[in-house]
C-alpha cells in the first residue's frame, strides 16, 4: 500500500482529501503546513506528496525544493488556484510531477495521483534492483536475473573455489571475458595474476611465443629471453578467448601442457613449469568443429571440464532493465552531475525489447553509451539513439515485412499476441500496468490473455 502526504494550511482540507486516497487504497498522512510535512517525511516512507501552493511561512515551492533534496524522483503534486499558475509552471520546472487546478473533482485527482504513483513505484523497483545487483544478481559486471543468468551465477559459485578447467561458451558479445574474471576474482588464486590472451588477435607464430615465451635469438628480432603469458599467470590464471580458432600445431602444444603441466619456450630446450588454472572461451561449438577434424578431440575433453553456456541476449530479455540501467550509470559520470540521465523512454524500451540484439550485452552497452552522448535531456529518447541502430530496426508495421498470401485474422492475432507479451515483459507482468501501456482495460487484457493461452501475472503491485 503506498503513502501519500497531504499538505495544505486550510484544515478541513487534508481529511477530505484523504479519506478520497484511502477509499482509492492509499494510506493517508496529513500535515497543515511545509514544515511539519518535512517532520513527517524525516520518519515516513511516503509515495507522494500532494501539497497547496500558497501556504503561510513555507509555500509549496519551498517544500517542493525541500523534497527535492531528500529524494529527487519523489513525485510532487501542486495543488493551485488560478491565481498561481505561473507559480505552478515554476514548480514544474523545479521538479514537480504535476499540477491541478482548484477546484478540481475527485476523478480528475485520482488520474493524476494514480500516474505519479505507478512512475514511483517503477523507481522503486529499479532502485531495489540496483541494490540487489550488487549480492545476489550479479558477479563483478556480469549482470542478470533471468533464470539462465542465475544458473550461470551458481555455476560460478561451485565452480570458483576448484582449479577445474572451465570452458566458456557463447555468441560474441555475450559476456565471457566477464564470466572468467568472476571466476579468478571469487577463487583463491584472487591475488594473482589474471592473464588474457585473444587467439585471433596474433599469427600463429607470435601466438606461440606469447604463450610459451622465447629464448634469445630463437628468431628474427629476438634479442632477449621473454616470458610467456603461462609463466606471467604462474599462481593464477590464464584466459584463452576465442580458442576455437588455436592452429592444429598450437592445439598439440596447448594438449601438452594441459597433460604434462610442462612447456619449453620457442628456442628453448629448459622445461618450464607453472601452476595455473586454464579458463578458455570460444563463440564457436567446438563439437561440431571437433566432429569435421578442425579441433582435437582429446583437447576439447581436456577444456571442457566444466562447461558454462552464456545465452544470449534475446534469450534473457527479462535483464534488459537491469542493464539499460547499469550501462546508464557507469556512463553517467561521463556527463557529470549537472547533466544526469535518469532513465528511457517507453517507446525506447518498445524498441530494445523487439530488437534481437545480434551484437548481444555488447551491442547494448555501444548503443547506451552513444545515445547518452547524444541526449540533451535526462530521458533517453529515440532520436537520442544512434542513426545505424535506428536503421536497423525492422518495423514490425511495415507491410513488406509481411507475407502477400497472410491471412488478416492470423496476423493480426499474431501481432495482438506479442503485443501483449510485450507489454508484459516490460511491465513486469503486472497486469494493471501492462492494459495501460497497451491502452486497453484490465478487463480487455485479461479477455485477450485467456484467448491467447498466456499465462498471467500479478493484476498489480
Amino acid at each position: 500500500m503506498e503513502t501519500i502526504l497531504i499538505v495544505d494550511d486550510e484544515k478541513n482540507y487534508p481529511p477530505i482529501l484523504a479519506a478520497v486516497m484511502e477509499e482509492e487504497g492509499f494510506e493517508p498522512l496529513m500535515a497543515n503546513s511545509g514544515e511539519e510535512a518535512l517532520a513527517i517525511l524525516k520518519h515516513s516512507d511516503v509515495d507522494l506528496v500532494l501539497t497547496d501552493m500558497k501556504m503561510p511561512s513555507m509555500g509549496g515551492i519551498e517544500l517542493l525544493e525541500n523534497v527535492k533534496k531528500k529524494d529527487p524522483e519523489l513525485p510532487v503534486i501542486m495543488m493551485t488556484a488560478h491565481g498561481t499558475v505561473e507559480k505552478a509552471v515554476e514548480a514544474m520546472q523545479k521538479g514537480a510531477y504535476s499540477y491541478i487546478m482548484k477546484p478540481f473533482d475527485n476523478d480528475s485527482l485520482i488520474i493524476y495521483v494514480n500516474k505519479a504513483i505507478t512512475m514511483y513505484r517503477v523507481i522503486k523497483e529499479n532502485r531495489r534492483l540496483r541494490q540487489t545487483v550488487t549480492s545476489q544478481y550479479s558477479f563483478g559486471n556480469i549482470i542478470g536475473k533471468s533464470k539462465k543468468m542465475r544458473d550461470v551465477f551458481e555455476i560460478i559459485r561451485k565452480v570458483a573455489p576448484a582449479s577445474a578447467t572451465v570452458l566458456i561458451g557463447g555468441e560474441s558479445g555475450t559476456g565471457k571475458d566477464l564470466v572468467a574474471k568472476s571466476i579468478h576474482f571469487n577463487s583463491p588464486r584472487r591475488d594473482f595474476p589474471f592473464v588474457a590472451v585473444n587467439c585471433t588477435a596474433l599469427a600463429e607464430t607470435l601466438l606461440e611465443s606469447e604463450l610459451f615465451g622465447h629464448e634469445r635469438g630463437a628468431f628474427t628480432g629476438a634479442v632477449s629471453s621473454k616470458k610467456g603469458r603461462f609463466e606471467l599467470a604462474d599462481g593464477g590464471t590464464l584466459f584463452l578467448d576465442e580458442i576455437g580458432e588455436l592452429s592444429p600445431s598450437l592445439q598439440v602444444k596447448l594438449l601438452r601442457v594441459l597433460q604434462d603441466k610442462v612447456f619449453e619456450r620457442v628456442g628453448g630446450v629448459r622445461q618450464v613449469s607453472v601452476n595455473i588454472r586454464l579458463i578458455a572461451a570460444t563463440n564457436k561449438k567446438l563439437k561440431e568443429e571437433v566432429k569435421s577434424g578442425r579441433f582435437r578431440e582429446d583437447l576439447f575433453y581436456r577444456l571442457n571440464v566444466v562447461h558454462i553456456e552464456l545465452p544470449p541476449l534475446r534469450h534473457r530479455q527479462e535483464d534488459l532493465h537491469l542493464l539499460v540501467d547499469h550501462f546508464i550509470d557507469k556512463y553517467s559520470n561521463e556527463r557529470g552531475l549537472d547533466m544526469p540521465v535518469n532513465g528511457i523512454e517507453k517507446q525506447v524500451e518498445r524498441l530494445f525489447f523487439d530488437y534481437n540484439w545480434p551484437g548481444n550485452v555488447r551491442e547494448l552497452e555501444n548503443v547506451i553509451e552513444r545515445a547518452m552522448v547524444l541526449c540533451p535531456d535526462d530521458i533517453l529518447k529515440v532520436d537520442d539513439l544512434p542513426k545505424d541502430f535506428r536503421n536497423s530496426i525492422s518495423d514490425s508495421r511495415r507491410l513488406d515485412g509481411i507475407p502477400e498470401d497472410a491471412q488478416l485474422f492470423a496476423t493480426l492475432m499474431d501481432i495482438e499476441k506479442k503485443m501483449i507479451q510485450r507489454a508484459l515483459k516490460i511491465t513486469g507482468h503486472v497486469q494493471s500496468e501492462a492494459a495501460q501501456l497497451l491502452g486497453i482495460g484490465k478487463s480487455g487484457l485479461n479477455k485477450k490473455l485467456k484467448k491467447h493461452g498466456i499465462e498471467a501475472g500479478r493484476l498489480s503491485d
